[in-house]
């Protein structure tokens, strides 16, 4: 089975075709039986374009838009993953990245991402 879970940047990268995601990377997201986007990642977006940390190529309201047109589920927060995030070392400090790496082991699904500080955890981080 192929389920996974994209990072924040990964999803940024994906819908701007930026050549920093691999072509078998976009392929394998392409191709995938089920892809989720946290919707901590949503919310991380629109904090760092608020606060001017992020620039997007185009206006953040157009998002919602993105992951309607494509096969990319949302995946909410449960109160299972918050309580996954109470048990988890603290060898990173990213929320968003904590909570992505909490929604993963919980739903057993590979993430993908350059960030090999998910290396530190029991999950499968899946990059070129």
């Amino acid at each position: 089975m192929s389920h996974y879970l994209l990072d924040t940047h990964t999803f940024i990268w994906l819908t701007e075709i930026s050549p920093r995601l691999p072509e078998d990377l976009r392929d394998l997201i392409d191709t995938a039986e089920l892809v989720y986007l946290s919707i901590a990642s949503l919310w991380e977006i629109a904090i760092k374009v608020e606060t001017g940390k992020l620039k997007l190529k185009e206006d953040y309201e157009t998002i919602g838009v993105k992951v309607e047109d494509s096969d990319i589920l949302m995946l909410p927060i449960s109160f299972e993953d918050t309580l996954q995030i109470s048990r988890l070392p603290s060898h990173h400090r990213d929320p968003f990245d904590r909570m992505i790496i909490a929604q993963a082991m919980n739903h057993s699904l590979d993430i993908i991402s350059i960030d090999n500080k998910f290396d530190a955890y029991e999950v499968r981080r899946v990059w070129a």
